[in-house]
């Protein structure tokens, strides 16, 4: 891989630019934060050939919404159970839009 072709991929919210300590120093907790977030399967971090945990800026995201959760007094648990329903109910919103601009149903007020 080229030096340019390592620039690009820095741009890329999925790439996995961020070891566990440097993960861990961004968000201002500890790697036993992500590793119990990894647990509960909120995040996954793909691993390096080594096997060292590497994190996506897409996944850090997601931790620090669990962190903040986290410092609110949520349970762990909880806090990415949380952070996994508004996923769902968010992917969910955003297939009931398309279905409806292609027409696949009648407004609610339509339907009155």
């Amino acid at each position: 891989m080229t030096a340019d072709e390592s620039l690009g991929r820095l741009d890329d919210d999925d790439y996995p630019a961020y070891t566990m300590g440097r993960a861990a120093e961004l968000l201002g907790t500890t790697p036993g934060f992500l590793r119990a977030i990894g647990e509960a399967r909120l995040i996954t971090p793909l691993r390096s050939e080594g096997g060292h945990r590497r994190y996506s800026r897409y996944q850090l995201r997601i931790a620090a919404r669990a962190r903040e959760l986290v410092d609110r007094g949520t349970p762990i648990e909880a806090a990415c159970r949380i952070i996994i329903l508004e996923d769902q109910l968010e992917e969910a919103q955003r297939i009931n839009a398309e279905y409806r601009r292609a027409g696949g149903s009648p407004s609610p007020s339509a339907a009155a």
